[in-house]
């Protein structure tokens, strides 16, 4: 059974612990690898060597940094169908979902920033026959990053290709929950090259590895994707050291369907949102609102669009939903479900494991369900399920649907559905949400800042918006 490896120095390292945790495939529910359970004493050793090598990394010119991220990004693709084949059997998606969305943007990813710092311009500001100033931005220095389970290398990229590219050192952790990819990642780094130190790659727990990362004095920022009460944490240890933070944490994301919006497209785009990667994605719509005028006839075509959604092995084409990312995983959604019975809500589709055969029939599936019925207040619409669980609800004018989207804790992500621009326009700016697509769902420019409002996150990846948080300002006064 192969040992997955710490990435510390250019090389590949077993865990000082010498310990090691079982990971588990989820489509199969069996043990097929095993993780390092590292250590505070692995984290020192990946901290000494970033270090290290900080001087030599944050010394080269942009032009240089860009053409080590260049290859790096060139050697995903040349893996891609490698890696896309261990983030389908790591994750349980199916592997269409991988090749199509997340290798390919793990390598856009870093291309983007291996081109965004060479782009990226100081600011002046004049003072008359007075002086200059001028904005210096200096990498911090060495940098943590802490990625989630949903997205495995697509998220990862995203955290250290700015952190790298403005000329920090990393020290980073993927989900222990799904290693595979981020490991295939140090191979590819060590396979290319890449200077030694810079990355950093650490595997395992929590509030183990991820605890001595956020807690370690000579990591001077973090960055986390994940769920909320994890970034609550870490921000009661990072705060009080001042350490800089970016948080990009949960979300409840309303989806409003008014009567003018193009029907087909909008059901298709609506189903797509609610159940994408199993509904495992931050941004999903969990909650559906739909104007009264049209709500029974989208109702009846969303059920029978979710009923024709193939529930089955992740490596079989045409698979549309493959296996939650754990048995804790799926028992926590089957909670949900259950209570959103308790709390009167009506089932629609699905509401039930779904038991394969063959291959998969240990595996970890749970069928597309859709509630309707219950209240703003009950918890199922005001909690992240993070599953294929959603709610739909009527709703009769637009103050009652924005009242209804901004009526929880969360501010991620919201879709409006309408022709009316004017609407739009307006909808958009009432929405507090860090993200509004209007007639559209997960159309992203890298370009782009990406957060939440409320307790969905702090702080905005993507774009300039990265490079500036991995960065410190330094402004420069000349007097003439």
């Amino acid at each position: 059974m192969e040992k997955i490896a710490n990435y510390i120095d250019g090389a590949l390292v077993a865990p000082q612990s010498n310990e090691y945790l079982d990971n588990v495939a989820p489509a199969i529910g069996q043990v097929y690898s095993l993780i390092p359970d590292s250590t505070e004493q692995d984290v020192e050793a990946a901290v000494a060597a970033a270090e290290k090598a900080f001087p030599l990394w944050s010394g080269l010119s942009v032009d240089e940094r860009s053409a080590h991220l260049e290859r790096l990004a060139t050697a995903i693709e040349d893996q891609a169908d490698e890696l896309a084949m261990a983030e389908s059997v790591d994750n349980g998606k199916p592997l269409s979902l991988a090749k199509t969305v997340d290798i390919p943007r793990g390598s856009a990813n870093i291309r983007f920033f291996s081109h965004a710092i060479t782009q990226y311009a100081s600011e002046s500001h004049s003072m008359g026959d007075i002086a200059v100033n001028f904005t210096l931005r200096e990498p911090i220095g060495i940098v943590g990053c802490i990625s989630p389970w949903n997205l495995p290398l697509y998220l990862f990229t995203w955290k250290i290709a700015p952190a790298l590219a403005a000329g920090n050192c990393v020290v980073a952790k993927p989900s222990e929950v799904t290693p595979m990819t981020a490991y295939l990642l140090s191979k590819i780094c060590e396979k290319i090259g890449f200077p030694k130190g810079v990355l950093n790659i650490l595997h395992g727990l929590g509030h183990k590895v991820g605890n001595a990362i956020v807690s370690h004095p000579k990591v001077k920022a973090i960055s986390f994707t994940g769920g909320t009460a994890t970034g609550a944490h870490i921000a009661s240890i990072a705060a009080p050291k001042f350490k800089k933070l970016s948080l990009e944490l949960g979300g409840k994301n309303p989806a409003l369907v008014f009567a003018d919006c193009d029907f087909e497209e909008t059901l298709n785009t609506v189903v797509r949102a609610s159940f994408a990667n199993q509904g495992q994605i931050c941004l999903c719509s969990s909650r559906i609102y739909i104007e009264r005028a049209i709500y029974d006839k989208f109702r009846d075509a969303y059920i029978d669009k979710v009923k024709q959604l193939k529930v089955g092995d992740p490596l079989e084409e045409g698979t549309a939903q493959g296996a939650v990312v754990s048995e804790a995983h799926m028992n926590k959604v089957l909670g949900y479900i259950d209570l959103a019975k308790q709390e009167g809500g009506k089932c629609l589709v699905g509401g039930e494991r779904a038991h394969l055969t063959g291959r998969c029939e240990n595996g970890f599936f749970i069928y597309p369900t859709v509630f309707e019925g219950l209240k703003l207040s009950d918890r199922v619409n005001q909690e992240e399920v993070f599953g294929p669980v959603v709610t739909i609800q009527p709703f009769d004018s637009d103050e009652e649907a924005v009242e209804l989207a901004n009526g929880t804790e969360y501010g991620l992500a919201a879709t409006v559905y309408s022709s009316n621009v004017k609407r739009c326009h307006g909808l958009a700016r009432q929405l507090d949400f860090g993200i509004v697509w209007v007639n559209t769902w997960l159309l992203r420019d890298l370009r782009t800042p990406f957060g939440g409002a409320k307790s969905s996150g702090v702080g905005r990846e993507g774009g300039f918006e990265a490079l500036k948080f991995f960065t410190e300002a330094k402004n420069v006064c000349v007097k003439y």
